[in-house]
This record gives structure tokens, sequence and C-alpha cells, in this order.
């Protein structure tokens, strides 16, 4: 195995996303931007135009060199070997892609095949995260999910042999589901000796099936104390085991953190490319927001006529990169800069109102550089967030 470059310091980072739109099928929960077709996905008209995007892209960045990728969706595991190697190849024409960068691939365990993760790594993908979910039959019928536990445990050991590293992903505060049962099926996660594991709460967002079944009462969710039960059970257990969260929802063996996702949280900048993609990026001086067309033919009609299916974006303010920078930076363990902070906004924070945030025990300094939520704010940030932006 070759060797893959951790985020051995704070840099943000530079990193390109790339978007595949399409899944098997839609999961109840589940409000990203997927797309189910039930006739095979033209991947070589998609891959020229993920391909044309790609460096409209680069004219608007410049060069850069690259930190990390990212192959999400929708399910990037429905993409051939040769697809994604071709989005690669094109990545790395466009900008600066040393050895070993991170290079991540989502993958359902219902579409995993020996074959294709080998093309996968044949490719350039050096990192899989895997959308295991549960690890009980039950559970990911109501999630959903096209795969069983057998099926589960076969991606992960097929995902071990194949990858340097790799993630799973589990949703929690399940319908029913017990302290102790979650307890018991988080360690039997952590034995499968992952190096990251991203463990969710389970929330209902409008617009999905779910969010129908829970308003019509036909399932109910674990009350706001259950959830901050199992939430501070995860925090325990994840450490105790040598995977501390690193931020919210994230845990990593010291230096297996996702660099790519450690870009977004450190406010870094990022190329967002595909149907429904988000970019931010600094062009001309200020950061830029991206938007693309959602859906997935309408965005390559697009990029085939003007040479991207960004419909989308804006300018961002300095107070609201601030506000931004605060957002994501708080969420983790390491917490933000106050240094970079102030020369976002043009203003440091409010003493007054840090004082009052301290002493609730939401947040806490460390040293004289740097500010963090404390286990009690992560649970509020949205609060204490809006607190100190205001």
């Amino acid at each position: 195995m070759s060797a893959v470059t951790l985020p051995l310091d704070r840099s943000p980072g530079f990193g390109v996303y790339i978007h595949w739109p399409f899944c098997a099928a839609k999961c109840p929960y589940c409000d990203f931007n997927s797309h189910v077709r039930h006739q095979p996905v033209d991947q070589e008209r998609f891959a020229r135009a993920f391909e044309t995007e790609l460096a409209t892209m680069r004219d608007r960045t410049g060069p850069r060199e690259v930190t990390s990728i990212f192959l999400g969706g929708g399910t990037p595991s429905l993409m051939k070997p040769e697809t994604v190697a071709a989005v690669l190849e094109a990545v790395a024409r466009n900008w600066t892609v040393p050895a070993g960068i991170e290079v991540t691939l989502e993958a359902n365990p219902s579409s995993v095949e020996a074959e294709r993760f080998r093309g996968y790594r044949a490719a350039g993908v050096n990192r899989v995260s895997l959308g295991v979910q549960a690890l009980n039959d039950k559970d990911l019928r109501f999630l959903g999910r096209l795969h069983n536990v057998e099926e589960a445990l076969l991606a992960i050991g097929l995902a071990r042999e194949i990858f340097p590293r790799l993630s799973f992903d589990l949703i929690y505060a399940r319908p029913g589901q017990t302290p102790e049962a979650w307890r018991a099926e988080l360690e039997q996660a952590i034995g499968y000796a992952v190096d990251h594991l991203s463990l969710y709460q389970l929330t209902i967002e409008e617009g999905t099936p779910f969010h129908a079944l829970y308003a019509a009462r036909k399932f109910t969710l674990p009350d706001n104390d259950h959830a901050a039960d199992l939430y501070a059970l995860t925090q325990e257990a994840t450490a105790a085991h040598g995977l501390p969260a690193y931020e919210i929802s994230n845990h990593a063996q010291p230096g297996a953190e996702s660099r790519h996702n450690l870009t977004y949280w450190r406010y870094g900048e990022y190329v967002g490319v595909g149907p429904g993609a988000h970019g931010r990026f600094v062009e001309n001086g200020r950061r830029t927001v991206t938007i693309a067309e959602r859906m997935p033919e309408t965005w390559a009609n697009l990029v085939e006529a003007k040479g991207h299916g960004v419909t989308g974006g804006e300018v961002l303010t300095r107070a609201e990169e601030a506000d931004e920078f605060l957002l994501m930076g708080l969420r983790l363990a390491e917490g933000i800069d106050l240094e970079r902070y102030e020369a976002l906004a043009g203003r440091g924070l409010s003493s007054s109102r840090l004082s009052v945030l301290q002493e609730e025990g939401l947040v806490a300094p460390v040293g004289n550089a740097r500010l963090r939520a404390t286990s009690a704010g992560m649970i509020v940030l949205d609060a204490v967030v809006a607190d100190l932006a205001r």
C-alpha cells in the first residue's frame, strides 16, 4: 500500500469535491441531491461533463495545489472504475495533485464488488467511506437500506483489504434504541479495525418520506434528554477505544481524520463539481460561493452548452465569512483561531458574551490563541454560534 499524506498541521487546504447524483434507491431519511434512474446512466457523458466543468473551475481558481479529493453522492460506488479514473485524471490536468493525497470515495455495501473496489484503487482512490448506517437488519430495513448486516461486513472486509484507509457511517438515536443496544453496536463497529467513524443522530429533514411519516406519528424518536445521553455515550465509548471525536459527529485515531472534511470545517477552499455541488473559493480576492443545477440531466445540458452547470452563488461579505468560520470551526475539537476570526470579521469576539458562555460551561479557551466549544456547548452549538456572532 502506498503512503497517504495525513493532516499534520491545521492548514485549511484546497479540496475538490465531485458529486455523483445517482442512487439505486432513495433512503427515506435522505435530503441529499440524489436521484434514482431506472435506465442505465450514460456514464461516459457525465464523465465528459465533469471534465469540462473542472476545466472551467480551473479558469476561475487559477493554479492551486490540491490537498484532498472527495467523490460523494448519491452513490459513487455505482460509477465504473473507468469513470472514476477519468475524473481523477481531469483533476490532475487542471491543478497540482501531489502524490499520496487523500482521495475518498463513498460507497454503499449493496453496490460493493471486489473487482470494482480494485478498479477504484488502481484509479487512485486510497480511502473509502462506507454507508453502513446500522449493524442490525431490522433497523437497516427501517432506514430503507438495500444491504443487510452480512453484506455490510463483507464490504468492510473487502475495503480493509484493498484500501489503506476506511471509514464508515452509523446512524443512532433510532426509534426504540436503548443506550445498552447502542453501546454494543458501537463497540462492535470499533472492533472492525476502522480508523475513522462518522456517527450521526437520526434527524427528520423536511421534504423526506420520514418527515411525513414522523408527522403522522408512524414512529417516534428518542426525546432530547435520551438523545443527549446517547451522544454522551458515543463520546465516551469512542474515546475509550482510541477514536476520540475531532468534530461533533466524526471520530478518528490521531492522524486518521478526514483531510477533506477538515478543509470544510477549517474554512478552507474547495471546488464543487457535479449536479447540486457547492463550492467556496477565493476569486479576485473575495470568497465566492458556487451552486450547481441539481437535476442531473439539466446540469449536463448546461455544461455542454456553456462549460459549467453553475446556476447560483454569491460573493460573501466579510461578516458572512466570519459567521461561517465560527459555525464550521466550533464544530471541531481543536476550535477556532481567534486571530483568523478577527482578520475575517474586522473585530474580535465580544468579551462580555465570551465571559457569559464560559461561565455557563459552553466554551473554553485553548491557550491564548484559540477557542473551542465544550461537550455541553457542542449539544447546543447553533445557539452558541448565534450568540457569539451577534
